[in-house]
């Protein structure tokens, strides 16, 4: 056990946020950390994981939930400034021990917060940056920005004890800006889900599914439905969207496969194996052609699927595809930029080789038992912070 004070910044993730507070808060918490997160408010609530603002409960400003402390700022009164900055100014109030930012933004502030207690308190604390994604991204970002976040980030990186990211490539990227850099792989793993079904057996129908967000901004919603449109031409194919826009958006399935697009609407984190029983391979479309985030990506939905023993479908990239092409868990279209014709041709193809199907999900749900469920990132993760501890945290006289 440990009394070690454990501070995450927050400065644009929902506090309830699957990775930050559902895995790693509480392995920490019941590690023996004293965790501490302190997360934005927007219009003066809390949001929820598809933005959805809590307007009945979590309304205080200081909670505890889960064992995990829960302070709060309004995200309006946030600045640049740390001088004038409510996140930089709690998480000054903290004093603790390791900080743990999870944005590029909080990021900056953790940077602050560590130079600031280290030259006004004589406290040397420790950083850990943990970055789910690559920002700034030199595909998506244009050449002055990137220049400038890029000079930010390296500054910053200066004061950062471990780097925390999630996928290998992502890794090999920090250590291409500082091969001396800390750094640790914790993919998105969930815990291990119980009642193991072998996906694909049932021939009457092929479920697909896709967990999280859709929107018609990034035309997921209009690609599900023609995938839909396509198969039912000559199979039998339901699309099941477990989670759906965003908090004030809403969808509207054309009527002529209205009863082939099935939507649960959001599911309890802890309930998505059940949503799930029903599906024979997991969706996830990324256009890698326009962000190295993309590319990299190795997202929670991607291991929910493997997770539960469901093969991946998914489009060329280089992380998702080097793991499902290295555990034969799933179907990689070869394309950067996947069409519905393209994921429809790939379904048809799944449909008519069951039995390859079903190897898939047996070999998904292996490489989760033996090799990536959160058991073992949490390990992981308890190593990580045990090195920062295993040196005294140093008082300056």
């Amino acid at each position: 056990m440990t009394n070690k004070k454990v501070c995450m910044l927050v400065t644009e993730h929902p506090f309830l946020d699957a990775r930050i507070f559902k895995k790693e808060a509480k392995s920490l918490v019941k590690k023996g950390y004293h965790v501490t997160m302190i997360v934005p408010r927007r219009n003066g609530y809390l949001f929820d994981v598809n933005s959805r603002p809590f307007t009945d409960k979590f309304l205080q400003q200081t909670f505890i939930h889960e064992g995990v402390i829960i302070k709060t700022y309004d995200i309006s009164k946030r600045t640049f400034n740390p001088l004038t900055d409510p996140l930089f100014h709690l998480g000054v109030a903290e004093e603790a021990d390791i900080y743990h930012a999870h944005e590029f933004y909080s990021l900056h502030y953790g940077a602050e917060i560590k130079r600031f207690l280290r030259e006004k308190k004589q406290k040397d604390v420790k950083l850990i940056y943990d970055s789910h994604e690559i920002d700034p991204d030199p595909f998506t970002t244009t050449d002055d920005i990137f220049q400038r976040k890029y000079q930010m980030l390296l500054n910053m990186l200066k004061e950062v004890n471990h780097v925390i990211t999630v996928s290998e490539s992502i890794k090999a990227w920090f250590l291409t800006i500082d091969p001396t850099l800390s750094v640790e792989v914790i993919y998105n793993s969930p815990p291990l889900a119980n009642n193991f079904i072998i996906r694909g057996k049932s021939k009457q129908k092929l479920t697909i599914c896709h967990e999280g967000n859709v929107s018609d901004k990034t035309g997921s919603l209009t690609k599900m439905c023609k995938i839909t449109e396509i198969c039912n031409a000559s199979m039998n194919l339901n699309f099941k969207i477990i989670g759906g826009v965003l908090h004030g958006n809403s969808f509207t399935v054309p009527p002529n496969i209205s009863d082939k697009v099935i939507m649960t609407g959001w599911v309890d984190y802890h309930l998505i194996p059940d949503a799930m029983s029903d599906v024979d391979l997991g969706w996830i479309d990324r256009d890698s052609s326009k962000s190295l985030n993309f590319m990299y990506a190795m997202p929670n939905k991607f291991f929910s699927y493997l997770n539960n023993g469901i093969p991946v479908l998914v489009n060329k990239s280089s992380d998702m595809e080097y793991f499902v092409r290295t555990f034969h868990c799933g179907i990689v279209v070869n394309k950067l930029n996947a069409t519905a014709s393209d994921y429809a041709e790939a379904l048809l193809y799944a449909n008519s080789n069951r039995d390859k199907l079903s190897q898939m999900s047996i070999n998904a749900r292996k490489v989760m038992e033996e090799l990536f469920n959160w058991d073992m990132m949490e390990k992981r993760l308890f190593d990580v912070y045990e090195s920062l501890s295993s040196t005294n945290i140093k008082y300056f006289i």
